[in-house]
């Protein structure tokens, strides 16, 4: 049965889609990702959507999993466990969004084509901390839209009404 709640939370998913911020790691480094793993990064969160819709949870996506390793590797090092997450995610998600036209390929020389059982929990940890950031996120941007909505309701409420007693 399709509930009010599930029906606003479908809603709210798919709105986040175009307008969760990509979460990147801290040091404003959101100028650096390239444009086209924005894209990608909308990309995989509507298909994330529908996948979430037959199968349940939602989490984050390969995509963003990549620019935050991506932003993360600009601040420190990575160790190996994480380089070679970050290799292999980038090379998934590239080989997924890159224009064929281009004929460029993930080198085979840095290729990552499979993970350990421990490397791909921590890559799945990974994931869901990003998608639960941009929940957050959400909720705290349409906390404030609420609160902001009430108190222009209670200034007009305040203007519109009479004053019962003028001293």
């Amino acid at each position: 049965m399709i509930t009010e709640q599930r029906i606003e939370k479908g809603v709210s998913e798919i709105v986040g889609v175009l307008t969760d911020p990509i979460v990147v790691h801290r040091g404003g480094w959101m100028d650096i990702v390239p444009d086209w793993l924005k894209q990608a990064i909308q990309l995989e969160r509507l298909t994330e959507n529908v996948r979430a819709l037959k199968e349940g949870d939602m989490t984050g996506t390969d995509a963003e999993a990549c620019a935050y390793l991506h932003t993360a590797s600009l601040e420190f090092p990575l160790d190996h466990d994480w380089t070679e997450i970050y290799l292999y995610v980038a090379g998934k998600v590239y080989e997924r969004h890159r224009t064929k036209e281009s004929g460029a390929r993930m080198p085979e020389d840095i290729r990552v084509e499979s993970l350990t059982r421990d490397q791909e929990r921590d890559l799945a940890r990974l994931k869901h901390w990003i998608y639960e950031k941009r929940v957050a996120d959400r909720q705290e941007r349409a906390r404030g839209e609420r609160r902001e909505r009430r108190e222009q309701e209670a200034e007009t409420k305040r203007r519109e009404q009479p004053a019962l007693f003028q001293l």
